[in-house]
């Protein structure tokens, strides 16, 4: 095996939270540019930063693990039981796959789409119009919890409480202190694990019902299940809503631009989550020795248990995949093969969802609002995980 290449100038910075609360976009060009794939030795990580080698690990899931963790701060821990379906491999996630995959199937989101539509024109109709606003709480935040909490047959109108539960699970979402985290985070199994004791006894039209239902999931699982829906649910699609709006007010002209065609939505929505990437990077364990990077000069040896972190963020602004508007907000760009849903096994199962929620806001926004403008500054969230946003205070002015 080839010696590994070390760009500590590249990879120091990826480790460092306080650097995703800055705009790190700058340092990916770098690192696509001069090591695209690197080492970091502490605590030691191959870094894959073009698109062509994100895709490569992700459609290899025998060749590259999820098992062994999927984030770098997971090198090394020992989950007596899996905390997600991410962090198992086919068949066992093949299986927990298709548990999901019914709820998720296109004819059960055209049915849902109209219940969507409802929650959509709650939060549209409830933001105020010229006067200032906290886009996150006004917008990005409450939508996907409703919608997930519908999903699930939970209480909507709790959605600040689930809220509070998922910025307790999301490592470095916020600085609240580790004892207030721990209490929500067993808040949460307890609420939601007792709503799975009602729906045995009775069950509903509901997805927790639906898991439930033929007694073939231990609890373990079943709460693997629900931890991942409401938090993975909502955080993601909170993040592409808040990021999309904050890109609309860095680049008001493709605001003016979808107001003059709505026929952009669906290539709007699809550059928002290559523009945003809502989750930064996920990780991989390779299992076997192998090449990666292909034939050309930059490839290198990964040894069997080398972890591998993809960086999606910096894979969806490549410009050998997206050329040289890779830097550039374009709401018709087609096609658009970004990752921000990753690919292959672990393809998002929610991203027909995610999509859905996103183009009945935008078509909500677009019917009442002229322009997204910034009414203070706009803050990262200072993770390495999800492409977050700790303040988004917007003026939209009406149409």
């Amino acid at each position: 095996m080839s010696g590994r290449p070390i760009r500590r100038d590249l990879t120091d910075p990826l480790v460092d939270e306080a650097f995703y609360g800055g705009d790190p976009f700058p340092h990916y060009a770098r690192l696509r540019a001069e090591a695209p794939l690197v080492w970091h030795p502490e605590p030691g990580f191959w870094v894959a930063s073009r698109h062509a080698d994100v895709l490569a690990v992700s459609t290899d899931s025998a060749t590259y693990s999820s098992s062994k963790g999927i984030l770098a701060l997971e090198i090394g821990i020992e989950y007596p039981t899996p905390p997600t379906m991410m962090h198992v491999d086919p068949p066992e996630h093949t299986a927990y796959r298709q548990r999901l995959a019914p709820a998720f199937r296109p004819s059960r989101m055209a049915a849902l789409e109209e219940r969507v539509a409802e929650r959509v024109s709650a939060v549209v109709d409830g933001v105020a119009l010229d006067v200032d606003i906290d886009g996150l709480l006004s917008l990005a935040v409450p939508l996907p919890l409703m919608v997930i909490a519908d999903l699930l047959g939970v209480d909507r109108d709790e959605w600040p409480r689930f809220y509070e539960w998922s910025e307790a699970t999301i490592p470095d979402a916020t600085d609240w202190p580790e004892e207030r985290k721990a209490a929500l985070r067993a808040d949460m199994e307890a609420h939601l694990m007792d709503v799975v004791a009602r729906r045995r006894a009775e069950p509903r039209e509901d997805l927790i019902s639906d898991l439930v239902g033929d007694g073939q999931l231990a609890d373990h699982e079943v709460w693997m299940f629900l931890q991942q829906l409401l938090v993975a649910g909502n955080e993601t699609t909170r993040n592409l809503i808040a990021g999309g709006l904050q890109a609309f007010c860095e680049h008001p002209g493709e605001w003016a631009r979808l107001r003059a065609d709505r026929s952009l939505v669906p290539t709007a929505v699809d550059e928002l989550l290559r523009w945003t990437t809502p989750v930064v990077a996920f990780m991989r364990t390779a299992t076997r020795d192998v090449r990666l990077g292909g034939d050309g000069p930059e490839a290198v040896d990964v040894a069997a248990g080398d972890p591998v972190v993809m960086l999606y963020a910096s894979a969806n602004r490549d410009e050998a995949q997206f050329g040289s508007t890779a830097d550039t907000l374009d709401v018709g760009r087609a096609p658009n093969h970004h990752l921000a849903f990753g690919f292959g096994t672990h393809y998002c199962i929610g991203a027909a969802l995610a999509r859905m929620e996103a183009r009945l806001l935008l078509a909500a926004l677009l019917d009442r609002v002229e322009r997204i403008e910034a009414a203070g500054e706009a803050r990262r969230t200072p993770s390495s995980i999800i492409a977050g946003w700790q303040a988004l205070p917007l003026h939209l002015a009406a149409a």
